[in-house]
């Protein structure tokens, strides 16, 4: 039997239990040491090292080809392709590959190399042409009492069409054909992988993370004509600025208890929270995969709260020359001008 109080057990310990120390100390990656080993380094799953900021990007330097990569700090952010050239250019072929490229991208922000400053690149839409858009009517108590209507017993949806999707600091165009044009902060959330009939206790596995849209509207389209229904109005280019990133799930506090606000020229119009939400993420997954199988890279703009100009009284309208900034707590800040 082995004595493990004797010195000479204890020398040889020594340099496995010196290795184990190391390795708890380590960055995530892989490390190798002078043993004829390669250990893998991985957070648990409640560190912030699984915490990221996905972003779509062109380079000033080259405006003509997409970039997919992940913000470092506040002034910085890595460039996933060049970390590795196998993975996809565009975040939707991105979140296609799965749990795979979620973790090269842990890896290339732990590296930290790479990188380029925000004044190098042009921000983009996290996600541009998703299968689906798919939008949330009246899914705010405060919204639905400004209209003073009861709260919808099942969500009301609607859609956008891909096209009208935008950069987060890009212009809207402000179409002649209508002259009520209207604002919408909203949360919404991009789906990371396939599924259909998904149950609720399992919906946020679905979720790849969350952004910020404005479903810009007209309201004369959607209220007046093409019958009441809602897309023509939702849906003119430019309809949907998003961004500036998509957060993944783990690096917010609570989805579902998040400041969210919107900004007329500097002016606060609406100011609420997501607590107000009727039917929040995991329910809408649930429900919307009873009818249709979701895809990596669907958007669900989840609705908007109260203070839309539409019900103001008199009601106001955008206009050319304003500037609409759509925020939410822990997300950031969509800036648009309208032209």
């Amino acid at each position: 039997m082995l004595d493990i109080g004797t010195p000479s057990f204890i020398m040889q310990i020594l340099p496995q239990a010196t290795t184990i120390l190391q390795l708890v100390r380590a960055r995530p990656g892989s490390i190798c040491f002078k043993y004829p080993y390669c250990f893998q380094v991985r957070y648990l799953s409640g560190s912030k090292a699984w915490r990221m900021r996905l972003i779509q990007f062109l380079t000033v330097a080259d405006q003509n080809e997409v970039r997919v990569g992940v913000e470092k700090d506040g002034e910085n952010v890595v460039d996933l392709n060049l970390f590795d050239s196998s993975l996809p250019r565009t975040m939707k072929e991105f979140l296609g590959k799965g749990e795979s490229a979620m973790e090269t991208a842990r890896r290339a922000l732990h590296c930290g190399k790479h990188t380029l400053r925000h004044s190098e690149i042009i921000l983009l839409s996290p996600i541009t042409n998703p299968d689906k858009v798919v939008c949330v009517g009246m899914n705010y108590m405060d919204h639905c009492l400004e209209q003073n209507v009861p709260n919808p017993k099942e969500p009301i949806i609607f859609s956008k069409f891909g096209s009208s999707i935008v950069g987060p600091y890009s212009d809207i165009i402000h179409p002649a054909e209508s002259n009520e044009v209207d604002w919408e902060v909203e949360l919404a959330f991009v789906i990371g992988k396939k599924g259909k009939h998904i149950k609720k206790e399992e919906a946020m596995d679905y979720v790849a993370g969350f952004t910020i849209a404005n479903d810009i509207s007209a309201r004369d389209w959607q209220m007046k004509r093409n019958g009441k229904q809602w897309l023509l109005g939702k849906t003119f280019d430019t309809f949907c600025p998003l961004g500036p990133a998509i957060v993944t799930r783990d690096a917010l506090s609570d989805p579902h208890n998040l400041g969210i606000r919107c900004r007329v020229n500097e002016e606060v119009m609406q100011d609420s929270n997501t607590n107000q939400l009727i039917f929040k993420t995991e329910a809408l997954v649930t429900w919307m995969s009873q009818f249709v199988t979701l895809y990596p890279g669907d958007v669900f703009l989840t609705g908007t709260p109260s203070g839309v100009g539409v019900f103001r009284k008199p009601p106001i309208f955008l206009k050319h020359g304003d500037t609409v900034e759509c925020e939410i707590d822990e997300i950031g800040t969509l800036r648009n001008v309208i032209i």
